[in-house]
């Protein structure tokens, strides 16, 4: 054993967490998180995007996630810390990529509570026209789903009450959420029985103008911008938890393949149940006009016209419970985040402030606010899903770049789990991540620019009028690739075909034709890839900042427990 490795073991795997959790208990927290509230849309924005191809999308989405979460799961076994995933690249790289990739994962948690606010009105407005309601018959716009101004005022009032469930202790939180679980699974399942026993036409599937309508460009947007790996997202669950794992070696690459597979079973399976059950006299000249006619509440609607009226209710009220869990969680987990940058330097001190249960008030008021402005350039639960999705994946982005320079930098150093062919996989993941993000588009990705400089200009706010005395070490040598990653990603997207408006029409240069905007994305993020590799911090480096990350999350983990005993 080298002195290296001597010195990490023990730095941050035995931090006293007990390894009590098995198989089961690992595949369990990733596939709850895995099934929310995207199935109750994404069948339908799929159908509308791809045609019955949505099937490849769900497929490829599915394999995708996949490289993600094994590359997560050898980085989980080694460094077990809350909120892992934005602190990987913090440990490789230090402080501009741990400041950037943190600020990309509170992006991500932030703007999860506002698409499920919309899933939850899109379909009580579903609810009130059938019942000829006045109350909330009108907050989105049917052709656009768009948010009308009084669907905008509601949504900031519901983002209001999860603000204030949120003050609440987590204890309480999380019993409810736990309860929550088994009726966000269980209830797509019965969704699944019911409609695949009462309306199956196997006929739908040769309907339309073709099967994929769109062809593979269709299929390729449809997993950023239908919600298909949007639905996928908490696959890291599973990876956060291999410092309780009693066999993290055999049972994380289990929990992940299980959990995904489970999601991709359960995806699959309501997507096909989707498109049979849709009765003939529906099937209009294209899927996209055929889908439209069950924009508010896809599959409510679908149990009506197939005469299962009481599915639909139970659809209607679960769509108030899945969303409603996801968001209050999120919710929570947002004003973690920014309690934990506060912790290292990059946000102001009063983010650390906490109620006497534990609550960090002053994150949770921000992520209200934050929330309800997304409503204003993201008016439509398409549009946010498509933000998120490209958040979450520039997050997950960081994964891999740090597995790459723990590879190199700190060889010897113990992997609980140790991903085979890792040296090739890392770099697929990366080029993946980098492609998912290509595929959303332009129209999407300028905005997530913009969030993306709200962030640094935060972070340089924060050191210039020192607004947290915590020392933060930027590492400039060892991050710089950061900035050329963003600009570069940003300027492929923009000269892409990708580069389109909501009508489909391309509006910038031009210049890189579909398919050879993949492969310059993916020359571009190798280069990337083995820049950021071989510029990672040295191991004794690294072997310095993870003592400093293993303190600060030992003091986030007691301050906040402390408070809520």
């Amino acid at each position: 054993m080298t002195s290296t490795q001597t010195q990490l073991k023990g730095v941050l795997p035995d931090t006293g967490l007990k390894r009590q959790i098995g198989f089961i208990g690992l595949m369990w927290a990733s596939a709850g998180s895995i099934i929310g509230s995207g199935w109750l849309y994404g069948a339908q924005k799929g159908l509308a995007a791809a045609g019955p191809a949505i099937i490849w999308s769900w497929l490829i989405g599915a394999a995708a996630i996949l490289v993600l979460a094994f590359v997560h799961a050898e980085l989980g076994g080694m460094y077990p810390i809350a909120g892992g995933t934005a602190r990987f690249p913090h440990l490789a790289f230090g402080g501009i990529a741990g400041g950037s990739f943190g600020w990309f994962s509170w992006l991500q948690a932030v703007t999860v509570a506002p698409v499920e606010v919309m899933a939850m009105l899109g379909y009580w407005q579903t609810l009130a026209l059938k019942q000829h309601w006045s109350f909330g018959a009108h907050w989105q716009n049917p052709k656009t789903e768009i948010l009308t101004g009084g669907g905008i005022v509601t949504a900031v009032i519901v983002m209001a009450v999860f603000t204030a469930i949120n003050f609440l202790s987590i204890r309480a939180l999380a019993n409810t959420n736990s309860a929550a679980t088994w009726w966000k699974i269980g209830v797509p399942l019965l969704a699944i029985i019911v409609i695949s026993v009462i309306g199956f036409h196997g006929s739908n599937f040769g309907a339309g103008e073709s099967f994929a309508p769109t062809g593979l460009k269709g299929v390729l947007s449809a997993l950023p911008t239908a919600g298909v790996i949007f639905a996928f997202l908490g696959f890291e669950q599973a990876d956060q938890l291999a410092g309780e794992s009693s066999n993290p070696k055999r049972d994380i690459p289990r929990a992940v393949i299980g959990s995904v597979v489970i999601g991709l079973v359960i995806y699959l399976a309501l997507q096909v149940v989707f498109i049979a059950a849709i009765p003939h006299d529906h099937l209009l000249g294209t899927w996209a006009q055929t889908a439209a006619q069950y924009a508010g509440g896809p599959f409510a609607l679908i149990a009506t016209a197939i005469g299962a009226g009481w599915l639909a209710y139970v659809l209607f009220v679960d769509a108030v419970i899945s969303p409603g869990g996801t968001g209050l969680i999120y919710f929570t987990a947002t004003s973690r985040v920014s309690y934990g940058l506060s912790k290292n330097g990059y946000f102001p001190k009063i983010f650390e402030s906490t109620t006497k249960r534990g609550v960090p008030w002053f994150g949770l008021i921000i992520a209200w606010i934050f929330g309800c402005i997304c409503f204003l350039p993201f008016p439509s639960w398409q549009s946010l899903v498509s933000l998120i999705t490209s958040a979450s994946v520039l997050m997950y982005a960081g994964a891999p770049l740090a597995f790459g320079a723990f590879r190199k930098r700190i060889p010897d150093a113990e992997r609980p789990f140790r991903l085979p062919a890792g040296q090739i996989l890392a770099p697929i993941a990366f080029i993946v991540s980098n492609w998912i993000i290509l595929w959303t588009g332009w129209i999407t990705d300028w905005k997530l620019g913009v969030c993306i400089l709200i962030g640094i200009a935060i972070i340089v706010l924060t050191r210039i009028f020192k607004w947290n005395p915590t020392p933060v070490h930027f590492n400039w040598k060892s991050s710089q690739w950061v900035l050329p990653y963003l600009i570069g990603l940003g300027l492929i997207v923009f000269l892409s075909d990708w580069n389109q408006n909501s009508a489909g029409k391309v509006v910038g240069p031009d210049w890189i034709p579909f398919g050879w905007d993949m492969v310059v994305t993916g020359v571009f993020s190798l280069v990337i890839y083995f820049w950021a590799v071989n510029t990672a911090i040295d191991g004794k480096g690294i072997l310095a900042i993870a003592e400093e990350t293993a303190a600060h999350a030992e003091q986030e983990t007691a301050a906040l427990g402390e408070a809520i005993a």
